[in-house]
């Protein structure tokens, strides 16, 4: 039987059927991950008569449980959109004026600038709202009652005022505003999948179809299904995440947090460990559909029964108590904050262990702090559940299922022996110096070594000032603490003839510094800058031996040959984080840090802020992704790149790339004292 029909919708029967209901689209609901220039693509494709690809609609019935995500919630949407929600969210949001929700879940406009001169769509900007040669927001041109003669009348009058317009040039005008408010009969290309199409099947067409039929994909899909099996828990979901990222001001509880602001399918993938003690995907799909069922009153009987033991694991879960208690461990364990974390992975399950060991072991809080605190160092520092996770992740929940309920002693039992299986000593004395032999800014052994720092209550080098004190995630101060270079990179270049950026940046050749030290040391011979440093901070004997042995420092390093320096402290700080890992199994130790500010640091949205903040400098050069391209930084924010300037990262990339590319991802600097970063990193961190 066939499970399809081709059909077409004109973009004005998209945009009604959604403002009334009858056809669902959750993604208003979600962050709007298109940047504004694809939303400008599209406008100019649509524009131009070019293919803009086709939507799919899964026909679920008027009688869904689901609600339908128009401007009449109450409505009832008989279909959903399962492909094609960005594009279908970008015209809809265009063409009626509504806010999307931003990454930090923020609402905001999309704005769309047009020229009918020479028919060009820009993102609207100070600069197209203050040139009469721009229609500044194509909205109103598909607003209901627009009057197509008199509005463009007014606007020739308006350009008349600034310059000599011809009447054949007054025509052209015309007819391009015409054109465009046409865009609201062109017609997308539709397959609208029957009723008849069960869960699994529309899973496995919506991968099919897609050419990148990736995890990303059936991540999307799961909770797009959730609007059809399970809209509340989705909502709740989707509201708990959103929460994570901006304190209350009203003083109420909320899930805001440092360390983790995970997406909805991060905590459902919680839910479904701690109810069922799995991890796959498809296993969602199979349980929550009932597929792997006859068909019969049981079938749905035992759905009801899975999905009831789903929403209490989620409330558990979502639960505040909980949440909080188990973020404690993280700050046990030396991450203060989000950019000391790789692995969101780690994060997540580690919090499953947490939920685990409290609700059906009883482990008392005390024990279970300490417990998961060195499961989340190890699994985050061997990156444990990175790559193809799942299975690692069901063989860690299958082993913890052979206990008994309430077995304290055992789960305890199992998981340290767990930890010491993966952190053997050959783990401590070659894995771990190995692993350390990169330059890489964000590497879970780097992340390991400062959370060690952390944990032994450790300084700055030379300084009076703790570590912790200065990675306080509250605090947005870029000039507080930085990775120096101990061997100076321009000395190992002009001196050492080290040219190799990743050698020179290594790991092991970096230790945390209060930044005027920094700029004292510049670019001289560690022989020559390490007694004058050690002379004007003025420690006591005993406070240097525990500097050099927080930071590393191999004896005599100030004269060792360089490759052999690197080796030697790849060794000692090995060392150093074992002896912070040891302590975290002690039951004396707590982690006492200052209470957050309580604000939220703000994220830089344009390259000029960067360049303000002193992060990149104009005139520097830009890497892609392969290092073979290169941009330059122009001193208005702007981009060179072959010749040709470009407002921001994401059009050079577009250029660069021949795609849509994310500018931020796809660009990258070498930033001193940081290695290699893409400019999205650098923007984090500002």
């Amino acid at each position: 039987m066939r499970l399809y029909k081709d059909t077409t919708y004109s973009v004005h029967h998209l945009v009604e059927d959604i403002r009334n209901g009858r056809l669902a689209l959750p993604e208003l609901q979600r962050p709007f991950v298109w940047n504004t220039t694809q939303v400008r693509n599209l406008f100019d494709s649509m524009y131009r008569g070019y293919p803009v690809g086709y939507l799919l609609f899964w026909a679920t019935g008027a009688d869904s449980s689901r609600r339908g995500i128009g401007e009449n919630d109450a409505e009832r949407a008989a279909q959903l959109i399962i492909d094609g929600q960005q594009r279908t969210t970008a015209i809809y949001a265009v063409l009626t004026g509504r806010e999307v929700l931003k990454k930090d879940y923020t609402s905001t406009r999309i704005t769309i600038a047009f020229r009918p001169t020479d028919a060009t769509f820009e993102v609207a900007n100070a600069a197209t709202r203050n040139d009469p040669e721009f229609v500044n927001d194509i909205s109103h041109i598909f607003a209901p009652g627009y009057d197509h003669f008199s509005e463009t009348t007014a606007f020739i009058a308006r350009l008349v005022e600034h310059r000599e317009v011809s009447a054949d040039e007054q025509g052209r005008i015309a007819r391009a505003l015409n054109q465009l408010q046409d865009l609201a009969n062109a017609d997308f290309k539709v397959i609208e999948l029957s009723a008849s199409a069960g869960v699994e099947e529309v899973s496995e067409i919506f991968v099919r179809i897609n050419s990148a039929g990736t995890e990303l994909n059936r991540s999307d899909f799961l909770l797009t299904l959730m609007s059809v099996y399970w809209e509340k828990g989705r909502r709740d979901l989707e509201r708990f995440c959103a929460d994570t990222r901006v304190p209350r001001i009203d003083g109420n509880p909320s899930p805001f947090n440092w360390h983790l602001h995970p997406k909805p399918v991060a905590l459902l993938r919680a839910d479904f460990a701690l109810a069922f003690r799995r991890a796959r995907l498809e296993s969602v799909y199979t349980l929550l559909s009932g597929r792997d069922m006859p068909e019969g009153p049981e079938r749905a009987k035992r759905i009801d029964e899975q999905f009831h033991r789903l929403s209490e694991a989620q409330d558990k879960v979502l639960n505040l108590l909980h949440w909080h208690e188990f973020l404690q461990c993280l700050e046990l364990a030396g991450f203060r904050g989000q950019k000391m974390i790789t692995s969101d992975n780690a994060v997540v399950f580690a919090y499953v262990m947490w939920l685990i060991g409290r609700i059906d072991f009883k482990l008392p809080i005390d024990r279970l702090r300490h417990l998961v605190a060195r499961w989340f160092f190890m699994a985050h520092t061997t990156s444990r559940y990175s790559g193809s996770f799942e299975t690692q992740v069901e063989r860690d929940l299958s082993q913890i299922s052979g206990l008994k309920a309430g077995d304290a002693e055992g789960f305890e039992n199992l998981l340290g022996r767990l930890i010491d299986e993966r952190m053997t000593s050959d783990w401590w004395t070659v894995t771990l110096p190995g692993d350390l032999e990169t330059s890489a800014s964000r590497s879970p052994v780097l992340s390991a070594y400062i959370a060690a720092l952390n944990i032994l209550d450790a300084d700055a080098l030379l300084s009076k000032v703790k570590v912790r004190s200065r990675l306080d995630p509250s605090i947005k101060a870029r000039k507080g603490i930085e990775r120096h270079h101990l061997f100076p990179q321009n000395y190992l270049k002009s001196t050492l003839k080290v040219q190799e950026t990743r050698k020179i940046n290594q790991i092991a050749n970096m230790a945390l510094v209060e930044w005027a030290d920094n700029i004292a040391v510049s670019d001289r011979p560690p022989a020559e800058y390490w007694p004058t440093q050690v002379q004007a901070n003025r420690l006591s004997q005993a406070d240097l031996d525990r500097h050099v042995y927080w930071h590393s420092l191999p004896e005599g390093w100030t004269d060792m040959p360089y490759g052999e320096f690197l080796a030697q402290r790849r060794r000692l700080m090995a060392g150093v984080v074992k002896d912070a890992f040891d302590r975290l199994a002690k039951d004396d130790y707590l982690a006492v840090y200052p209470e957050p500010a309580g604000t939220v640091p703000e994220t830089t949205e344009d390259l000029a802020d960067l360049i303000a903040e002193g992060l990149v400098v104009p005139g520097e050069s830009l890497l892609n992704e392969t290092d073979q391209v290169q941009a330059m930084v122009l001193a208005d924010g702007r981009l060179e790149f072959d010749g040709a300037v470009y407002d921001g990262p994401d059009d050079a990339a577009r250029v660069a790339a021949g795609a849509a590319r994310d500018g931020w991802t796809y660009w990258s600097v070498e930033s001193p004292g940081d290695g290699v970063q893409t400019l999205d990193s650098l923007r984090q961190g500002a």
